[in-house]
């Protein structure tokens, strides 16, 4: 049951970068559009769209999940303090504290690791 828990956990925490990486790559002009009104270069858009496919995929399947874990978080807290800082807009609010809470439940992951449903996982061999 732990190893179930584990990697739905692992999923659901994931999921959110997939689809954000998908609606960014549907929607390069307008993302590239929103990332240059906070002040930030639009040719970084490519960069986290790689970051936010390929990382999150590594969770899952548990591949340094640890690293991966730890690049996450640090990128939830930086998007946050980036394009989340209204705290006069509500949804702003709730979008920094989101990241903040995301980045939250990858610091578990950096802390623990992943349990036995992972590519990473040690294999115990018994001598015969």
């Amino acid at each position: 049951m732990v190893n179930i828990l584990d990697f739905l956990g692992r999923i659901f925490i994931s999921a959110l970068f997939l689809i954000s990486a998908y609606n960014k790559i549907f929607n390069i002009d307008g993302s590239m559009s929103w990332m240059e009104g906070y002040g930030v270069p639009g040719f970084l858009l490519y960069p986290t769209i790689a970051l936010e496919i390929i990382l999150p995929v590594f969770v899952i399947i548990g591949y340094n999940a640890r690293i991966s874990a730890g690049i996450l978080a640090t990128f939830c807290i930086a998007t946050a303090f980036l394009f989340h800082f209204d705290f006069s807009n509500q949804g702003q609010v709730i979008s920094f504290l989101k990241n903040i809470g995301l980045a939250g439940g990858f610091l578990f992951i950096v802390v623990n690791g992943t349990k036995d449903w992972s590519v990473d996982k040690e294999k115990k061999y018994v001598r015969l």
